[in-house]
């Protein structure tokens, strides 16, 4: 892949009539809010969310040995929303989908969700997936993979991953996300394209 990232070459505005989509990827850096996304685009198009990082991680921050398994299971599926990370399961998800929604906000927006997440994570003890827990802060200093910092350095590859994605697969419909207005616009397309009797409940973010 060459040349620069050309914004406009995207099918990038969030459409103006309903919505209907059964195989949904929620894509963009880690914290910055792609779970929580999904969630409310699963509400509102009344199909259900599988949290991809729930089938990733074990007990003890060990990785599912039969994960591709589970994703292959996932994308073969008739209706789903997940978040679309894991170089393992990017492409399988994405030969799938028909909807791509791109949470493409500013750098600075995604270190303070980031931030404030990994903090309240572990001030709280929260558990994540399967017992685990974010680990000690003094870990951002001494882990290359910690998440703020992970975050921050494979910020900028997202316009290559998408890019990539389209060219591959020209039947799948991009949707960037660049603030809360656009977001709950997509949500409340995405309600209006549901079939009846299939939404449940709130799907506000």
């Amino acid at each position: 892949m060459s040349g620069r990232f050309e914004p406009l070459r995207y099918r990038r505005d969030v459409p103006a009539a309903p919505l209907r989509a059964r195989r949904v990827l929620v894509a963009g850096p880690s914290g910055v809010g792609k779970t929580t996304l999904a969630a409310a685009v699963a509400r509102a198009a009344g199909i259900p969310h599988t949290e991809i990082d729930a089938v990733h991680w074990h007990a003890g921050w060990t990785p599912n040995p039969d994960f591709a398994a589970h994703v292959q299971a996932l994308a073969d599926s008739d209706a789903w929303v997940t978040e679309w990370q894991y170089d393992v399961a990017r492409p399988v998800l994405a030969a799938r989908a028909d909807l791509l929604v791109w949470l493409d906000l500013p750098r600075r927006v995604v270190l303070a969700r980031v931030v404030r997440r990994t903090l309240r994570r572990r001030l709280r003890r929260l558990e994540l997936w399967n017992g685990n827990v974010e680990p000690a802060l003094a870990t951002i200093l001494t882990d290359p993979e910690h998440i703020v910092r992970w975050a921050m350095r494979t910020y900028g590859i997202y316009p290559g991953r998408v890019r990539e994605a389209l060219a591959e697969h020209p039947g799948v419909r991009l949707v960037r996300i660049r603030n809360g207005r656009d977001a709950r616009r997509l949500l409340a397309l995405l309600e209006a394209g549901a079939d009846p009797g299939t939404r449940s409940g709130s799907s506000s973010l």
